[in-house]
């Protein structure tokens, strides 16, 4: 019953989950040796989720992608151009706490989401093998993007890529990734039949990452920082961010003469943040005390484009009816 009644309101359980975390992190921050411990955890699942999305990914929908170069290249345009110069612009707005825009910045450098994107690309009928390319090229491409785009608009706040981040990076990212996909021939049929322990994985990482990072943050204290308008102003940049990059991806579309159903990819891949990438990578890539504020932006974006595209993705495929 309080399923249906979150489907019929569009509330993401997974994100209620989230703001658990928070409450929970706000009301009970782990510290000293739990918080050393928590951490701890928190990497052992990047590292596992990270070599999870390595073998998942086939050498087949590479190959498959790659022939339809147009509309993946206008998407990784929207995606890494594009996205970053209006999170750029938006982030020299005065009266925005400088922790909160540089989250809104950072959100604005990662990669799409891929359930998401391949599910309201389904629900509008647009052309859905076209989305799981595009939605795993962008992640792909993100692993080396993301952490270039940070050391290059990020670095005067946060003193550029450490050489303890470059590292982070490549132990718990880049190489787990690898070795996942170079083991996907002995292991990759077993894991596309465990999608509950996938999918277990990758939210259990989220849910660490975010307490790790959060109870840093109010031990820092991220809530005497944070006031009730930055808030509200941050979920109105996030919607017009959102609302800018939709239009831009609608114009883009008909400007390069794409399909309909290649149009919804491009719109739908392109204007999606993929929570499940940003939070572990923001672990890597950023001090603890700084993830809190860092992290907001990331998940209040992520509910709102939850919430517009799931309309626009019924609106597209009643169309089609």
């Amino acid at each position: 019953m309080i399923r249906a009644l979150f489907a019929r309101l569009h509330i993401d359980g997974y994100i209620l989950a989230l703001l658990g975390m928070v409450a929970l992190a706000s009301v009970v921050p782990v510290r000293g040796s739990g918080a050393r411990f928590v951490d701890w955890l928190a990497d052992a699942g990047i590292v596992l989720l990270f070599f999870l999305h390595g073998a998942r990914l086939s050498r087949e929908a590479i190959r498959d992608g790659a022939r339809h170069w147009r509309l993946h290249a206008a998407t990784g345009a929207v995606t890494y151009i594009a996205f970053p110069l209006l999170g750029f612009a938006l982030a020299q707005l005065p009266g925005l706490d400088p922790s909160l825009a540089t989250g809104l910045l950072y959100l604005s450098l990662l990669p799409s989401t891929v359930q998401s994107a391949i599910a309201f690309t389904a629900m509008a009928r647009g052309n859905v093998a076209a989305a799981v390319c595009s939605a795993a090229f962008s992640n792909l491409a993100g692993i080396f993007l993301t952490p270039l785009l940070v050391a290059l608009l990020i670095s005067g706040r946060t003193g550029g890529l450490s050489g303890h981040a470059i590292g982070g990076i490549v132990g718990q990212l880049l190489l787990p990734f690898l070795a996942g996909h170079l083991l996907r021939g002995w292991i990759g049929s077993w894991i596309a039949r465990q999608k509950h322990l996938t999918t277990t994985v990758d939210r259990g990482a989220i849910l660490l990452v975010v307490y790790a990072s959060f109870s840093a943050a109010v031990v820092e204290g991220l809530w005497r920082k944070v006031s009730w308008s930055d808030l509200c102003l941050l979920i109105a940049l996030s919607s017009l961010l959102l609302a800018l990059v939709l239009w831009f991806t609608a114009w883009l579309g008909r400007r390069l003469g794409f399909s309909r159903e290649d149009r919804i990819v491009l719109q739908f891949c392109g204007s999606k943040k993929s929570l499940a990438t940003g939070v572990p990578m923001a672990g890597v890539l950023f001090p603890a005390s700084q993830l809190g504020a860092i992290l907001l932006p990331v998940m209040i974006f992520h509910q709102i484009q939850l919430m517009v595209c799931a309309v626009l993705a019924r609106r597209y495929g009643a169309e089609r009816s």
